[in-house]
């Protein structure tokens, strides 16, 4: 049996994710073929909608700028040693606060308005999933339930209040909050700039800010390195004095901040009011882009970014292919699958005969006589 070598877990680490997409690739392309379609077609309009020239480009950075956010919500839990996957709960009722604001604090306006209706979803976003796990660490509750119900319940209570007290009068046919002033919006970065970035938003600055922050913090901060201590053995960490209730409720807090935040962005900076169109899974996709970046807050942004791009580009393959728009949902369902089967090589990749093959010996033969 081979011994570990130092290159062993950063390779695991690159090359598992890597086959599994590679894998989940291959099989969806079998997918576009029992549909009559060329799957190498496929393939190629899925990586040319997403990076293909400065539109893709636009369209690919604004979808991963919400996905860092929501991926950094179950990150940060998960160096915890908690599975949460209630961020598209938290997202909706950061646009919620981000949206309702405004009629609880009418002259809300300038630079300062537009920090207050960010941190108002941010807020919102980092109770939501605190709940979770304050559920899990003081009654015992599962958090990967808890905090998908919770999900479920926030969207209720979204529709409750869009569709009710804060609708806007004039949404007719799709009920809305009202639209936030000039003021309040996220403009582009480059407003009359750059090709490439000029209708990206700062929505991807943030998330990219958050992703790096998250990543120092984890890694050369005493509370980080606390935090990791509770996730490798929360019985070891009560065992040398860790406050691990207040580090868990610490981790759920912020990544429920940052989802709430991404709900916020959307907002500000895209929808520019509180509607059904927030509710689009981001949260939930957030999931797998966490899962293969491995909970590394620094792999989440070129992660995210491919997800991004795949999504960008489902319309080119309606388009092109006549396949529907949502059938890159199917890829990123068999992403997900051999993410998870790759977990089950972590630590074995580079051991050949593999442990399960080695557990059984014959007897020699002097000895059996």
């Amino acid at each position: 049996m081979a011994f570990p070598r130092p290159w062993h877990a950063p390779a695991e680490a690159l090359l598992l994710p890597a086959g599994a997409l590679v894998a989940a690739l291959v099989l969806f392309g079998g997918f576009v073929w029992c549909g009559g379609h060329s799957p190498v077609q496929a393939w190629l309009l899925l990586f040319q909608g997403a990076f293909g020239d400065a539109f893709s480009w636009q369209n690919s950075l604004q979808r991963a700028a919400p996905l860092m956010l929501t991926a950094l919500a179950v990150a940060l839990p998960a160096r915890a040693g908690l599975t949460v996957i209630g961020g598209e709960g938290a997202l909706v009722l950061g646009a919620l606060g981000c949206a309702g604001l405004p009629y609880w604090w009418p002259g809300l306006s300038g630079t300062g308005g537009s920090v207050a209706v960010l941190a108002a979803g941010a807020l919102l976003g980092a109770g939501w999933i605190a709940l979770a796990g304050a559920l899990r660490q003081w009654r015992g509750v599962n958090e990967t339930i808890s905090s998908l119900l919770l999900g479920y319940i926030a969207i209720a209570l979204f529709k409750h209040w869009v569709e009710g007290s804060l609708r806007d009068p004039s949404s007719l046919n799709k009920p809305s909050t009202r639209p936030l002033v000039e003021s309040l919006r996220i403009g582009p970065i480059f407003a009359n700039g750059d090709s490439l970035l000029g209708d990206v938003h700062w929505g991807l600055v943030i998330g990219l800010v958050l992703c790096v922050a998250a990543g120092l913090w984890l890694s050369f901060t005493a509370s980080g390195f606390a935090l990791r201590v509770v996730g490798g053995n929360a019985r070891t960490a009560r065992l040398v004095g860790l406050p691990t209730d207040r580090l868990v409720l610490l981790a759920c807090a912020l990544g429920g901040a940052c989802s709430g935040l991404a709900g916020a962005v959307e907002v500000a900076a895209v929808h520019q009011a509180a509607n059904a169109s927030v509710i689009v899974g981001l949260g939930y996709t957030g999931i797998l882009v966490s899962f293969v970046a491995r909970h590394n807050p620094w792999a989440i942004p070129p992660v995210a970014l491919l997800f991004g791009g795949f999504a960008a580009a489902g319309s080119l393959l309606q388009r092109r292919m006549g396949l529907p728009d949502a059938s890159v949902l199917v890829l990123q369902g068999f992403a997900f699958v051999f993410i998870l089967a790759a977990e089950a090589l972590r630590g074995r990749l580079f051991q050949w005969p593999l442990p399960h093959l080695t557990r059984w010996r014959p007897v020699p033969r002097e000895l059996a006589a």
